[in-house]
């Protein structure tokens, strides 16, 4: 859409949020870049250059607006143009893969191709660079600290991941055009009075919160999560520590409050609050494939803005999803509530009625998952995942290629084709994937009036968005059967 000067203008004039985070407004008398949201007069045309990624703009030599603070912009999931070595080398620098001394080129390593060829491809997808996309994570963390906290400035510099103070303030003085004390100086709010960092992360309209509250609320956890009618609060492992997070929907905008064991792990946080409310989907773009479908189309009119519930982690997807093999929903969360009471790790700062994180793969390697009530081939097959996951054989964050780890679990003994989609959905945040032999779906694709035997050639009119697919057909009828492999 960047290519179109004049849609884009037309945008930014009605400050549509629909657009937000699709591009960005670079002014040229000011040397700033904006979302179209951006609450300041309008440029004229003249001084207007418009970019596809925020990254574009900052290596072009714009910097970002302090007023609609474009690192909290949705971002879009087609970024990469399904370059799948992209996709992954962004995966891996959100993480902070390349902060620290080894930068790039751990990147670089860790995709196994050199780092001329991983500056080539992220050029081409996102119109930056890696130096450029790492320097961007590490300025936008070190912003919201400085803006949200009440963190030392000299903590918030090694926190967000520079090697220097003089780094940290020669990159922020440059990237915002400000130094860092003006910047603390400038701050709208601190704590919410219960010492949490509260944000607002930008979301696409139409945007069914209350759906996302509804899925996780029948698969929430006792002690790892808790749901109400307009929150979600659960627990994150993280690098450096635990976390808490709150997330309540908003028509435009996911509140998010958080409570770190480390700041350090803040970018991170924020990056599975992204994954849990499905925040960077376009529903425009997914209406308009899904919407063309004679079947699809009242389902899309009913539930518009429906999003794809990701997971906070991708392994606890994963083991979960082994867990609902072939029962209810009830049922699975069952089990996940006992493996989580046995073999969960208890925190030292509980709050919200959350206490717990969910087991890690290695505590369940070694555990006797028997005692929970799973049969043997079940407990087979989850020692089997948790102990690939524990080992680093099968890798399901830091830049996994979709391909790649689908055909890693399917060669474990007891994971299926529905598990495999299931966890490429949640878990790796798949947009297409598709668990066709799902009995709830099939129930689903029938009453909406499909006919047998005609779903899987049908949904192949419904890519690349075929798992949103999914959730409108699985909303179909509005009570999942009692007994089947589905939506653990």
């Amino acid at each position: 859409m960047h290519e179109d000067f004049e849609a884009c203008y037309r945008a930014i004039l009605s400050r549509d949020a629909r657009f937000d985070g699709m591009f960005f407004t670079a002014v040229t008398s000011t040397g700033i870049y904006c979302r179209p949201v951006c609450p300041a007069q309008t440029p004229k045309r003249a001084n207007v250059r418009f970019y596809a990624t925020a990254a574009a703009a900052e290596a072009a030599g714009f910097r970002a607006c302090l007023r609609c603070r474009p690192h909290l912009a949705p971002a879009s999931i087609r970024a990469a143009a399904g370059d799948r070595v992209a996709d992954r080398a962004l995966r891996l620098i959100a993480s902070g893969a390349a902060d620290g001394t080894g930068g790039v080129a751990v990147v670089a390593r860790r995709l196994e191709v050199s780092e001329r060829h991983l500056h080539r491809v992220l050029c081409e997808a996102v119109g930056a660079g890696p130096l450029t996309l790492a320097r961007m994570r590490r300025l936008q963390t070190a912003r919201t600290l400085i803006e949200q906290t009440a963190i030392p400035i000299t903590d918030i510099a090694f926190s967000a991941g520079y090697s220097s103070i003089r780094q940290f303030n020669s990159e922020v003085r440059s990237g915002t055009g400000r130094p860092p004390t003006e910047l603390r100086r400038r701050r709208s709010a601190v704590h919410d009075g219960e010492g949490a960092i509260v944000l607002r992360l930008g979301v696409r309209p139409p945007f069914d919160g209350a759906s996302l509250l509804a899925f996780h609320g029948m698969r929430a956890v006792g002690g790892v999560e808790r749901c109400t009618a307009t929150t979600l609060t659960r627990s994150l492992s993280l690098s450096h520590g635990a976390a808490i997070v709150e997330l309540e929907p908003q028509p435009t905008q996911l509140l998010v409050r958080l409570w770190l064991d480390d700041v350090r792990d803040l970018g991170t946080a924020v990056d599975r609050c992204r994954r849990l409310f499905d925040v960077d989907a376009d529903p425009e773009a997914i209406a308009a494939v899904l919407g063309a479908d004679p079947l699809l189309a009242p389902l899309v009119a009913v539930r518009p803005g429906l999003r794809v519930p990701g997971g906070a982690d991708a392994e606890e997807i994963a083991i979960r999803a082994v867990l609902g093999q072939q029962v209810s929903v009830r049922r699975a969360t069952a089990l996940a509530a006992r493996l989580t009471e046995d073999f969960g790790t208890r925190l030292a700062r509980p709050r919200r009625g959350v206490d717990r994180l969910f087991p890690s793969a290695s505590a369940l390697a070694a555990a006797d998952l028997a005692a929970v009530g799973l049969t043997t081939e079940r407990a087979a097959t989850l020692r089997l995942l948790a102990g690939a996951l524990a080992a680093g054989d099968l890798d399901l964050e830091g830049g996994a290629d979709g391909a790649e780890v689908r055909a890693a679990l399917l060669s474990i003994r007891g994971i299926g084709a529905w598990t495999a989609a299931y966890i490429a959905m949640r878990g790796l945040r798949d947009p297409d994937a598709f668990p066709a032999g799902d009995l709830a779906l099939r129930r689903g694709f029938a009453s909406a009036g499909g006919t047998a035997g005609d779903l899987s050639t049908r949904a192949d009119r419904w890519r690349p968005w075929r798992a949103y697919a999914t959730l409108h057909l699985w909303a179909q009828p509005p009570t999942p059967p009692r007994t089947t492999e589905t939506q653990p």
